[in-house]
């Protein structure tokens, strides 16, 4: 993903035009492995947890704990979790983003394998309950190849073979789908009631801060002209 929050030298209120090597054509960050979707993906969604740059677990929406019988994950989402429309993030939100991902990783596949049940709680919490131990649990859902993008309830319930087309996150930056033209032309706001983890940022972790106010990206085929 794009480190907007590491960029030097930019204001809140400058914008910014990136070349991207690929173009985008798909924005349901669950139905690729491409990079330039995992970016946008990125750039539109929070994440539950992260990976930070020694590829540590870290906490990103979520806290967790376990049970000493390594059987039931705990996580309870952070205060102020929004979508871009709105809507609070609750636990349902979660449950629903986690099933419909697990769908098209082989890691998430081998994890509902063992998984007994995933529950909301209340709506601030959730758990997974499993059957027996699975040891690499919380580095399957901190993985950021497919990362697991928490979408909102009603896109989450969509088919995983089914491409998702209402793209609302709650991550930094909201999706302008008036001005999107695929495979040329992307863009993105700040979405100003987001509120970042306090700590800085590291790999995919800490506190994901817009210090731009909106972002186009365009694809130029011609590498020549691209590098002008």
């Amino acid at each position: 993903a794009l480190p907007l929050g590491a960029l030097p030298g930019l204001t809140l209120a400058e914008d910014l035009t990136v070349v991207m090597s690929a173009p985008l054509r798909t924005l349901d960050p669950t139905s690729s492995t491409a990079r330039i979707v995992r970016s946008h993906g990125f750039m539109v969604f929070d994440t539950l947890l992260g990976l930070d740059e020694n590829m540590a677990v870290q906490p990103e929406m979520a806290s967790y704990t376990v049970s000493d019988d390594n059987l039931v994950y705990t996580f309870t989402l952070r205060d102020g979790l929004m979508f871009h429309d709105g809507s609070p993030v609750e636990a349902a939100d979660a449950v629903a983003s986690i099933k419909r991902w697990s769908v098209k990783r082989a890691d998430g596949q081998a994890m509902m394998k063992r998984v007994k049940e995933i529950v909301a709680v209340d709506p601030k919490t959730f758990e997974i309950r499993l059957e027996k131990p699975f040891g690499p649990m919380l580095r399957v859902l901190a993985n950021p190849t497919l990362p697991l993008v928490v979408m909102r309830e009603e896109e989450a319930s969509t088919d995983p073979n089914t491409q998702v087309e209402t793209i609302i996150g709650s991550g930094p930056f909201m999706f302008i789908d008036s001005e999107w033209v695929p495979g040329d032309r992307v863009v993105y706001k700040k979405f100003a009631d987001y509120k970042p983890r306090s700590e800085a940022p590291d790999g995919f972790a800490g506190g994901k801060v817009a210090k731009v106010d909106r972002v186009e990206w365009i694809y130029i085929p011609d590498t020549n002209t691209a590098t002008q």
